[in-house]
């Protein structure tokens, strides 16, 4: 039995890029030897075990057979006489593909090395093609990897557009596209990976209404304002979270009750996610006259955002709003933190001890708070 190093946790240490996770790969072993050993089993489907005391994964070799459309069409054999060459080959990029032996010794059986060194991303075998998944993943690779100096291999981009073009695509399920760009959203370039898909021709039967927004496909085409990919840029410069990320991207797309429910139907989106893109929508035209320190908007906006109950959340809100609405003089901040004091001077407990009740307590309250944040800009 050889035990190996193998993926990501080699090709990053090669990159100088920090190893977060580390997988193992087995050869010439059975699950008898690893369960014997103290191993767990850690999938039911694929032979897949838990160190017992690092929890990190170590796989059985593996040889795949395509049987089927879409990503889980495939026919799996594992044994003693599968070799690390058969594994390797059916690994998705050349970069994924490295092993290191338990010297420390890095095996290159792909030409890994050699596209680190030149910086390319290239798939290992027309294999490639055969798993829709993989033109995710080479999208989201691009994403997180672009600023290092990575582009598509010319004959792994002209697998992509075949594969956009084929019934694999059409066998990737919403549930396997929502988990891959959710991935996406965090890395460096997030951008990219829409890009990247619209370039290939697989973003239209994916997202339709995001790569009408985006435009030609070819990056030859002309390309209209952008506001989408604009919006998801200014939040990645902002250093904004994945929610916040994802908001900003589809703000723009998501206009109205009507228009949102396409993103639903595609993707099985969690909720904090819709949750913050609804946010928006709802202060949308509450945001930029607060800007203008309008008291009326400026209470609408506290009021809709949920300041108070929720200052987390409205946070977050105010990245996205000034990512969807740019405020030059970066003062929103401080001008709604000052309102939303104003705000909480003014309690319903202290009007109800005034007399007031029901329909004329909140009339007075509304009065109230918005002449205490109009006093702030006397």
């Amino acid at each position: 039995m050889n035990i190996y190093l193998v993926g990501g946790a080699v090709r990053d240490r090669l990159l100088g890029i920090p190893v977060k996770d580390r997988d193992w790969l087995v050869v010439g072993g059975t699950e008898a030897e690893m369960l014997e050993r103290g191993f767990k089993r850690a999938d039911g489907e694929f032979p897949v075990f838990l160190h017992p005391d690092t929890g990190e994964e170590y796989a059985l070799a593996r040889r795949e057979t395509k049987t089927a459309p879409g990503y889980k069409g495939f026919s799996v054999e594992f044994g003693t006489d599968v070799t690390l060459e058969e594994d390797l080959q059916r690994r998705d990029f050349t970069i994924n593909a490295l092993v290191e032996d338990e010297e420390g010794e890095v095996i290159d059986r792909v030409g890994g090395l050699a596209d680190i060194e030149q910086r390319r991303l290239r798939h290992i075998t027309p294999a490639f093609s055969e798993d829709p998944v993989r033109l995710l993943r080479a999208a989201r690779f691009i994403a997180r990897f672009s600023k290092q100096g990575f582009s598509l291999a010319h004959d792994t981009f002209g697998l992509m557009k075949q594969m956009a073009a084929s019934e694999e695509l059409a066998a990737l399920k919403p549930e396997r596209i929502w988990q891959e760009l959710k991935r996406a959203l965090p890395e460096p370039e997030p951008w990219r990976f829409f890009e990247t898909l619209q370039r290939c021709g697989a973003l239209a039967p994916l997202l339709p209404p995001l790569a009408e927004a985006m435009g030609g496909g070819s990056a030859h085409d002309s390309q209209p304002v952008n506001e989408p990919i604009l919006a998801l840029k200014r939040a990645t410069a902002a250093g904004a979270d994945p929610l916040v990320r994802f908001a900003a991207l589809f703000h723009s797309l998501c206009q109205g009750p009507a228009r949102s429910r396409w993103l639903k139907e595609a993707l099985p989106v969690e909720r904090d996610y819709l949750d913050l893109l609804a946010q928006a929508q709802g202060v949308a035209r509450f945001y930029p006259p607060a800007l203008q320190r309008q008291a009326e908007s400026t209470l609408d906006l506290l009021i809709r955002g949920r300041a108070q109950q929720q200052p987390e959340r409205f946070r977050r809100l105010l990245i996205l709003c000034d990512v969807l609405w740019p405020d030059p003089s970066r003062q929103a901040a401080s001008w709604l933190d000052a309102a939303g004091r104003a705000m909480a001077s003014v309690s319903p407990a202290k009007l109800s001890e005034e007399g007031l009740q029901g329909a004329e307590l909140g009339k007075v309250l509304r009065e109230r708070q918005i002449a205490a944040i109009a006093a702030l800009g006397t």
